[in-house]
């Protein structure tokens, strides 16, 4: 993976990163944050996937139904966020919209993402911090205001 700050202004960073051929999405951009101390930012992508895991979360369960997407696809759109758990680690909260070669769509929560050729990410950081924080009436961990 690629990165590279682009634009910075009254405690606002702007990255720009470039994952390569291979690159886990989740794990790529979770280890990003935690090196870079990103506690909240914003979170837009493009490229694609030679495979990737998507969900939906089932409310009367609690609990994400897997979508497994066992084919090449582009990321049509990727956004979300990025925030950090009780403990103060980074935590990723994105869904994505996958393109077929016939030109269907699927989209959902993003479990997991395995790029291929690339994915072209802008992470736009926020000067406060957000925080997760696990509701057990939902069952998800939501961000606390």
């Amino acid at each position: 993976m690629q990165a590279r700050q682009i634009h910075e202004a009254n405690g606002q960073r702007t990255f720009a990163l470039v994952l390569d051929p291979g690159d886990e999405v989740m794990a790529s951009l979770e280890r990003f944050a935690a090196d870079e101390g990103v506690a909240a930012a914003q979170i837009t992508a493009i490229g694609a996937f030679a495979r990737a895991t998507l969900a939906f979360w089932d409310g009367a369960k609690k609990e994400y139904l897997e979508i497994p997407v066992e084919e090449v696809t582009e990321v049509v759109a990727m956004l979300g966020d990025v925030s950090v758990t009780e403990d103060g680690k980074p935590k990723l909260h994105l869904h994505a919209v996958l393109g077929r070669r016939d030109g269907s769509t699927l989209g959902g929560h993003l479990l997991k993402g395995t790029v291929e050729p690339t994915l072209e990410v802008v992470l736009t950081e926020s000067p406060a911090h957000l925080r997760r924080v696990h509701d057990p009436e939902k069952g998800l961990p939501l961000i606390r205001l």
